[in-house]
């Protein structure tokens, strides 16, 4: 069965989160008809915190049906569609094991997947689930950001036609577990397109990897 878009997202209201962001665009819901899709996002749809939101790398945020389902089941709670702040409710496709620079086809656009989402304050604010970021990041399931490389409209119902895959194989996973540091050494290099974002994390997953060595050494160490 191929896969399929369930749902198309977007800004239903901004509303007021404590903290210095103070404004979240997270409430989105499924609209009618085709949407368009333009470079930095769908039309109708917006974010608040545009330091650290937003963007062309941040313009689509898709999130899979069937992890929503499994949450849904976790928290005894209904997870519709835009629930995760998804643009995208996806059906058929393990949207968090995609490959990073892996492009799909949906409806006239072609959208290239190029970051995990990271969980954050407002998110847990949003959700009101206690320790919410924490169990978000130990499941992984974080679903993807999307490029636009080609503008089109996507409408519920269109198929997902995975067009292209990279050969280094590396997922949106993998990026934000950080757990094999080499392959992520990889995906800088064959990927150049990649966004500062995922440098970032890279660089991150690299000073945590260096600190647990550090402390592990230094145990060993007061232990001889």
């Amino acid at each position: 069965m191929p896969a399929e878009v369930l749902a198309v997202c977007v800004v239903h209201a901004e509303l007021e989160v404590p903290g210095r962001v103070g404004r979240t665009a997270i409430d989105k819901r499924p609209v009618p008809g085709r949407v368009e899709v333009q470079a930095l996002g769908l039309a109708g749809d917006h974010v608040a915190d545009t330091k650290h939101h937003g963007g062309v790398h941040q313009a689509v945020y898709a999130y899979a049906e069937s992890d929503a389902r499994r949450w849904a089941a976790e928290l005894g709670r209904d997870l519709p569609a835009g629930w995760f702040g998804e643009n995208l409710r996806i059906e058929g496709l393990a949207v968090s094991d995609a490959v990073l620079g892996a492009r799909w086809a949906i409806g006239d656009t072609l959208l290239e997947v190029s970051a995990p989402r990271v969980p954050c304050a407002v998110f847990q604010h949003w959700a009101g689930e206690a320790q919410w970021v924490k169990r978000f990041t130990l499941q992984s399931d974080t679903g993807a950001y999307l490029r636009v490389l080609t503008e089109g409209s996507i409408g519920a119902g269109d198929e997902v036609r995975v067009v292209h895959v990279p050969e280094h194989g590396i997922t949106v996973r993998d990026v934000f577990v950080g757990t094999d540091l080499d392959r992520l050494r990889l995906l800088a290099e064959v990927e150049p397109s990649i966004s500062d974002d995922i440098r970032m994390q890279i660089d991150r997953h690299e000073r945590r990897h260096a600190n647990a060595e550090r402390a592990a050494a230094m145990r060993a160490e007061a232990i001889s």
